[in-house]
């Protein structure tokens, strides 16, 4: 959630970042008749709290009718504390309900307009031409097929739509990139972490994801567990209700989880292959920071996004997310897109959001520096997102017999094996 105070103080820029993220504005006046209710209910309840008080002391002192007088105003003084508290309590939970509904600040350099105002920050990578080199490229599936690397017809079988197995080589090169992704993270500085797979509420909307983003989500009804879409969430309340002392930052944590998403809205996007799914594997980076550090981290964050699919050999370019495309948490998303051969076009791989201080606040993690405490600032950053990564490896590195090329950086996880060869034709 916001800062309450930087609402009073500067409404205007917030019914701005509600514009550019194509949210109701409103919101923000009806937030703030409701601060403006709970303020001065709190300070209704504490006047007349001193008065009972001070009232109490002159009652055991007067005698006849002045005391029967004292103790009728006591009771009247009594219940109008009783309504003055509720009132108090009735406009905290309308405050908070609505804080609950407002979207982090946009940052004010982020692009304004919906997915396909982005701008492109930078490409890197050679796009491969399978029309000079004299081949027409297979799509992810086929290459899958031939491998014998996934399997999405009994996928469906088992499960239903978007749902897959990944068998022989393709199991493999899952594992193989994990455990690059978490060698490289590893290497950073990041401490490795498996995650929960099931949180609670309060750690599923203390990240934001019960907002826009709900219908995304699969919810246990009988135990009131979410299952996790990202490692984010439960690496994001790790640190829940508690207090970091300032030199312990930055904490840097590499997540590895499955992530489950219902793709709601998604009907006939995506539907041949494993690009969009229901389950799927993934690591996360996530930082806690310093907030005046976190757009540094979000640099270094995106930084390291670019060299893990440099090392992959991939093309890929570098977006930043337009304003009505960012998640609530989010003031500010960086994606990057590899060049999928078959669809010609990027598509998103790996992406990074500076969340500032949003989602500490909702999560009450705070830092204590030089004995003052104040939230500290989350970041988030996909290293892998496993299904996807696989389709651009199988796309942009097959050979025109069906084989893939390994890149260099997976081979010491693949045994030293440099070519994946085609077990059926």
């Amino acid at each position: 959630m916001i800062d309450l105070r930087q609402l009073r103080e500067d409404p205007d820029r917030v019914r701005a970042s509600q514009r550019a993220r194509g949210e109701d504005v409103t919101l923000v006046d009806s937030l703030l008749s409701a601060d403006e209710r709970r303020r001065s209910s709190g300070v209704r309840f504490d006047e007349l709290r001193a008065e009972q008080k001070a009232l109490g002391k002159l009652i055991p002192k007067a005698q006849g009718d002045e005391k029967q007088e004292l103790l009728k105003k006591a009771g009247e003084l009594s219940a109008a504390v009783k309504a003055a508290d509720a009132e108090q309590d009735e406009a905290k939970a309308e405050t908070d309900r609505l804080l609950l509904q407002l979207g982090n600040l946009v940052h004010p350099e982020v692009p304004v307009g919906g997915e396909e105002d982005f701008v492109t920050l930078e490409k890197l990578g050679t796009i491969r031409d399978f029309e000079e080199e004299g081949f027409k490229p297979k799509d992810h599936l086929e290459l899958g097929t031939i491998l014998g690397a996934i399997d999405v017809e009994r996928g469906a079988k088992v499960s239903g739509s978007r749902f897959y197995f990944l068998t022989g080589v393709g199991a493999l090169l899952e594992l193989a990139l994990v455990n690059a992704a978490i060698a490289q993270a590893t290497a950073a500085g990041f401490t490795p972490m498996l995650t929960p797979a099931l949180v609670r509420p309060q750690s599923m909307a203390g990240t934001g994801f019960l907002g826009q983003a709900a219908a995304d989500v699969y919810h246990l009804d009988k135990d009131d567990l979410y299952l996790v879409g990202t490692s984010e969430v439960p690496l994001a309340a790790y640190h829940m209700d508690e207090i970091i002392d300032a030199d312990k930052l930055p904490l840097r944590y590499a997540g590895f989880s499955p992530c489950f998403r219902r793709e709601a809205g998604s009907h006939g996007k995506d539907t041949r292959g494993i690009f969009r799914v229901h389950q799927f594997d993934k690591v996360e980076m996530f930082s806690y920071v310093a907030p005046e550090d976190a757009q540094a981290e979000h640099q270094r964050l995106l930084e390291w996004e670019k060299q893990w699919l440099t090392s992959l050999e991939l093309p890929f370019r570098v977006i930043d997310v337009a304003s009505g495309d960012l998640g609530s948490s989010a003031a500010r998303k960086f994606d990057c897109e590899a060049w999928i051969p078959t669809q010609g076009k990027y598509r998103e791989l790996t992406s990074t959001s500076d969340c500032t201080e949003f989602q500490s606040r909702r999560l009450s993690i705070r830092m204590r520096d030089e004995k003052k405490v104040r939230p500290l600032a989350t970041l988030n950053g996909t290293l892998c997102a496993v299904p996807r990564t696989i389709v651009a490896i199988l796309e942009n590195h097959q050979q025109a017999d069906g084989s893939v090329r390994v890149p260099e950086v997976l081979r010491p996880f693949l045994g030293g094996r440099e070519i994946l060869e085609p077990v059926a034709k």
